[in-house]
């Protein structure tokens, strides 16, 4: 054990201590208000940006440069790390730096991370990958350039939604080793509160223990306990949570931390889509700075891509979009400016953001004094010894609007919402009335081009056997474990049978060979995979089917009977085990039997889940004429992966390692098929997605690139989707569901930098039968933008703005328009200036309606990158419909 532990303890030494070689802190400390840094009160707004789920810039770090400033300190994985950078580089116009620029233009001044171990040491303790997306380094730098803080949350164990929960799946098999517990092996930890007690009294120890450790290290800089409930007084225990403005930390000295605020949330395969309407997000992160919270972490900012089998769950999709403000497409073009934040979701946070930070100073200086409204209304009072003066006033009723009295002054808050006053008199800022625009973004189809210009696609194939390829990797008289057997190297085991045994009406039979079982050992001889079935059985000749039943712990399986599929079955994101229950074809003579057993990313959280199996628990087959042949004990052959996996046949350097077949015609709904075509890149320079709603299930990869699973698998929720979200009242995953009978994931983000400008090569690996004629890319672009703004929304001017209605206005609230990318207006689609209804993309005339608002903003807005109108007498007839509150909605085209 004392060797295996040296050797793990050396890669965690390395890995953890590098981020403080690194990374020079400003003097960060705090009191029961805020952090303090460099002596001043800071009231922060981070954003979680995952660098593996995202691209990095050009060029690498030289890692091996650092490993000799290492120190030998061995920290822990349950801690955010703060830092603050102090010098600025240049920007390199690429995804990552796009990224931070866009997160800093919405009003965040840190960037949160994770550190993903398993990406950094797959496979062994004595690897190291720091290159391309795991280049923690350079993104760091980023963060540095931007002028950014930083908060790092150096797990390894990280949950997130990523595959074994960021732990490399070797540490499992350290001999001793326990995960998430008082084990001398395993000393990393986070968001440990709600497991602790599955572990008793170790758990206690571990986390104490933990605390004790990552104080000792002397960083200089705070150390964090993400949702640790009994958090010891030398750290800060902080919130996860939807909401968390009731959350107080254990100990009266610390700050009101809240590191997961949940913008949106996760997919899996074969779900409806969630979707966190902007106003309760932003309703959320009023609530708590008015209730004295002091750092505030979007979970995610932008969610990004599951690249390649980095999805846990399992389940999880390979689009970890997470509804985040900057959508999971925030690629880099060869131009500036070139991200897509979710409109309004961004910009709404974003004005959000300037709401606060005009109160910053006045409420980390103060303390509130609460006064109540009425039954669910209330407002809190700061005001410092200068004399400065904020008010949050609230409304926490879920269905009714409200107008309230504030220091002599009425005040209309919509439900569930709260209206910000950074001088205790005018609203710059309501939580419910979004003044951001909307962005209609849709996938433009292109399709594949071949190299050279030529639209008709070459496709060449490669057709696995389904069963055993090559030598057999071992045989047992049971089943076994998939992820105990493939340890995470591939996604696919397939079992087949050796019974050689006549079933017939006699009986089961006689043993026509002698069996042989060599116990986890290579069968160095060619054996007979076939189940013989004697003709007097009666289902052949009633031509009747006998069923395949197969218990499994999850989580997918096809099943093949002489090469032919059979049918699939899989568990979900909510239950991975699951049966197959299936009539099959078997004849008179010999069957093969073959089943292939995947795994769909392994669990990421939970006590004890490293134990989580997988794989096949029975085999029967029932319809003989004696009954049901229960198969679960018979000798089983195993064969690790597929043949093009072990080749490498993704890849360029591995491509020719089989034979493929040219052919003008692929084929379609074929199980067990590699495609590959060389392209050129699609068109422009949007982000790209490759169109996958025709295939199977199975992976995909460009120029060796994994771009990862994809499964176009359709929900099955029916009744629960919405056609459109109700902002009010406490969210939950499944209150606003959309998508119901559609594929979860149809589109699967394929970053621009991994293109070459000609030759590049798309391989496909398809388990159970698509139509790759149709595999189109397809180009993410902005097809509208639309605002719709109301007389009593508040300026967009938020140092001067009033609210509007109050006698003393001289601002009016206005429409903002901008097209992406430096594009310009170039057609007007609607324009209303009443009581127009409707959403962007669908509005109409209302009963009220300016005759002139077309004209209006064609005049203001055509040919242009950016305009405004404002909703005054000058641009529109104001006498209309005056027992209304008037709105005006614009939708206009970008070119």
């Amino acid at each position: 054990m004392g060797k295996k532990l040296s050797l793990m303890a050396l890669s965690l030494i390395f890995f953890f201590s590098l981020c403080f070689t690194l990374c020079f802190a400003g003097n960060v400390s705090y009191d029961s208000r805020s952090l303090i840094i460099n002596g001043e009160r800071k009231l922060l707004i981070s954003a979680a940006i995952h660098y593996p789920r995202s691209v990095p810039a050009d060029g690498n770090c030289a890692w091996l440069h650092w490993i000799s400033n290492v120190d030998s300190r061995l920290l822990s994985a349950s801690w955010v790390l703060i830092v603050h950078f102090v010098n600025v580089n240049g920007d390199i116009l690429q995804m990552w730096p796009e990224l931070v620029k866009t997160a800093k233009e919405g009003g965040v001044d840190v960037i949160e991370t994770y550190v993903f171990w398993n990406v950094h040491q797959p496979t062994s303790p004595s690897e190291y990958h720091f290159d391309g997306r795991f280049d923690l380094v350079k993104f760091i730098e980023i963060v540095q350039g931007a002028g950014m803080y930083l908060i790092l949350r150096i797990g390894p164990f990280v949950a997130a939604e990523w595959n074994f929960g960021g732990i490399p799946v070797w540490l499992h098999y350290v001999n001793g080793t326990v995960f998430r517990t008082d084990n001398y092996n395993f000393k990393v930890e986070n968001e440990y509160g709600f497991y602790e007690g599955a572990y008793g009294e170790g758990g206690k120890r571990y986390a104490a223990w933990a605390a004790q450790m990552a104080v000792s290290q002397n960083t200089g800089v705070p150390w964090i306990m993400c949702q640790q409930f009994d958090a010891p007084p030398s750290v800060i225990n902080t919130c996860n949570s939807f909401y968390c403005d009731q959350f107080k930390p254990i100990f009266p000295d610390k700050p009101k931390i809240w590191t997961e605020n949940w913008p949106g949330w996760f997919q899996t395969f074969g779900a409806p889509n969630p979707h966190r309407p902007a106003e309760d997000v932003a309703f959320s992160v009023a609530r708590f700075f008015q209730k004295g919270g002091s750092v505030q972490n979007y979970y995610m900012y932008h969610g990004g891509t599951n690249f390649g089998r980095t999805a846990g769950g399992p389940f999880i999709t390979t689009s970890y979009d997470y509804e985040a403000p900057i959508d999971e497409y925030g690629d880099y073009t060869f131009s500036p400016s070139n991200c897509l934040p979710r409109l309004p979701k961004w910009g709404h946070l974003k004005e959000l953001h300037k709401a606060i930070k005009l109160c910053e100073h006045v409420i980390l200086n103060s303390k509130p004094v609460n006064l109540s409204l009425g039954p669910s209304h209330e407002a809190d009072i700061y005001a410092d010894a200068s004399g400065g003066c904020v008010a949050f006033l609230a409304n926490m009723d879920d269905k009714n609007d409200k107008t309230v009295e504030f220091r002599n002054v009425s005040y209309k808050l919509p439900a569930w919402s709260i209206s910000i006053l950074p001088d205790c008199k005018n609203v710059v800022y309501n939580t419910a009335k979004v003044t951001s625009q909307t962005a209609l973004v849709e996938m433009v189809p292109d399709n594949l081009q071949q190299e050279g210009g030529s639209k008709a696609i070459k496709w060449e194939v490669f057709v696995e056997k389904a069963g055993i390829w090559g030598e057999p990797d071992f045989m047992k008289n049971s089943f076994v474990d998939h992820i105990n057997t493939t340890k995470d190297t591939t996604d696919y085991l397939w079992y087949t049978t050796r019974n050689d045994k006549v079933f017939s009406g006699d009986g089961l039979g006689c043993f026509i060979s002698l069996q042989f079982f060599v116990p986890q050992q290579v069968v160095p001889f060619d054996l007979s995979l076939d189940i013989v079935v004697g003709e007097n059985e009666e289902f052949l000749k009633e031509g009747r089917h006998p069923v395949l039943l197969i218990e499994s712990m999850g989580h997918a399986l096809h099943a093949f009977v002489n090469q032919e599929l059979q049918g699939s079955a899989s568990g979900n994101g909510t239950h991975s085990p699951f049966t197959f229950k299936n009539p099959i074809s078997l004849k008179a003579g010999k069957n093969e039997i073959a089943l292939l057993s995947m795994t769909v990313g392994l669990q990421n959280a939970g006590s004890f889940y490293e134990w989580v199996g997988a794989g096949l628990t029975s085999v029967k087959i029932k319809g003989f004429n004696n009954g049901t042949v229960d198969l679960s004990h018979f000798n089983w052959i195993y064969k690790i992966g597929l043949q093009g996996e072990k080749l490498g046949i993704y890849k360029p350097e591995g491509v020719n390692s089989v034979s493929w077949v040219a052919t003008s015609e692929p084929p379609k709904k074929q199980p067990l098929t590699w495609y590959k075509a060389v392209l050129d890149p699609p068109a422009g320079n949007e982000p790209v997605g490759l169109d996958m709603l025709h295939m199977g299930k199975g992976l995909a990869w460009l120029n060796g690139e994994e771009i990862g699973r994809y499964w176009p698998r359709k929900s099955s929720a029916p009744g629960k989707c919405v056609t459109e979200c109700d902002y009010r009242g406490k969210f939950m995953p499944d209150k606003c569901l959309t998508g119901c009978g559609q594929p979860t994931q149809r589109w699967y983000h394929v970053p621009r930098s991994w293109f070459k400008p000609s030759g590049n090569l798309l391989v496909i690996f398809e388990e159970k039968g698509g139509d790759p004629e149709k595999i189109t890319f397809a180009r993410r672009k902005t097809s509208s933008i639309c605002s719709l703004i109301a007389e009593d929304y508040p300026s967009a001017d938020q140092k001067s703005s009033q609210e509007a209605g109050s006698k003393n206005s001289n601002t009016k609230a206005s429409v903002h328009l901008e097209c992406p990318q430096n594009g310009v207006i170039s057609a007007v689609k609607f324009a209303s200036f009443g009581t127009p209804t409707g959403k962007c993309g669908s509005y109409s005339v209302g009963e009220c309606h300016d005759p002139n608002s077309i004209s209006v903003i064609e005049k203001a807005c055509l040919n242009k990158t950016e305009c405004a109108v404002e909703l005054t007498e000058e641009n529109f007839n104001r006498g209309l419909c005056p027992d209304f509150t008037r709105k005006l909605a614009v939708e206009a085209v970008c070119s």
